[in-house]
């Protein structure tokens, strides 16, 4: 497998196709990378290896360094940036909740995926395990199994140090209902006075409980929606027009502009070095 390619913000993402239920990022100048908030349908965790950065996660903010590891469960709203124009930097990774579930249920801690009841650590055996697993991913020396074991270990160390909540806070079935629907429905045109009806609440009080269980409203869900289509298109290296076409935008410079605000980088950059891993 080649290494990723840089992007000219100093960025690059891995992925490997032997390893499906992990994806990973690393960003060694995070000044021009930049977020508006956004959730993931996986758990992700990253560690701060220089500098400072704003953190927010759901209705939280806090100022996070070197050393620190952050943590988002699948659906929270969260956002990293620099403070002041101030050097950053960090690496990300992105588990697939399947795979992540597995793990917990080895541990004994039941048969689903449960959240983290954290936003933020300075666990130093899980930054250390973090470093060193992104290392051994981007090693073109090491082969699948040093990888595997490599993730599984890390995974183990994971559940050991940092325990997942007891705690069960999903919304109400009816906003429920409306977020299902944006989910099936993300490439379509859809009204408020739909997403209300679904939700069975006048457009005014869905808009206020929808953005208090969900953090975002159901404008930026419903994009949040596209671009996460769109991720799993680029990733089969389809063209962009195809891509936003396919993820519900009406035109490429809509996409590229929302993409770039969602993900921090363009299209094309994450499609490249996309392609770099299943072309290798």
């Amino acid at each position: 497998m080649r290494q990723p390619r840089v992007t000219p913000d100093n960025h690059k993402f891995w992925r490997d196709p032997e390893l499906p239920f992990i994806e990973a990022r690393s960003v060694q100048d995070g000044r021009r990378v930049c977020y508006d908030k956004h959730s993931h349908p996986h758990f992700s965790i990253g560690a701060i290896t220089g500098g400072h950065s704003s953190y927010l996660n759901q209705r939280s903010w806090q100022s996070v360094g070197t050393g620190s590891l952050v943590l988002m469960n699948p659906e929270e709203v969260h956002a990293c940036n620099p403070i002041s124009d101030q050097p950053w930097s960090y690496l990300m990774f992105y588990l697939d909740l399947d795979w992540l579930g597995c793990q917990q249920q080895e541990a004994g801690l039941g048969n689903e995926f449960r959240p983290f009841d954290m936003t933020a650590s300075r666990d130093p055996l899980i930054y250390s395990l973090l470093r060193q697993l992104y290392r051994t991913l981007v090693d073109n020396s090491q082969d699948t199994l040093a990888r595997q074991v490599a993730c599984h270990t890390f995974g183990h160390q994971l559940l050991q140090r940092l325990t997942p909540a007891h705690w069960d806070d999903n919304p109400p079935s009816r906003l429920q209902r409306a977020a299902e629907l944006m989910q099936d429905e993300y490439a379509n045109a859809l009204s408020l006075q739909q997403l209300s009806a679904m939700a069975e609440l006048s457009p005014s009080h869905f808009v206020r409980a929808f953005n208090r269980h969900y953090g975002m409203t159901p404008h930026a869900y419903l994009l949040n929606q596209r671009i996460r289509r769109a991720r799993i298109l680029l990733q089969r290296g389809q063209s962009l027009a195809d891509v936003a076409l396919a993820s519900g935008f009406a035109d490429q410079a809509h996409f590229q502009r929302q993409f770039k605000r969602l993900v921090a980088a363009t299209p094309g950059q994450y499609r490249a070095q996309m392609a770099d891993v299943h072309g290798a």
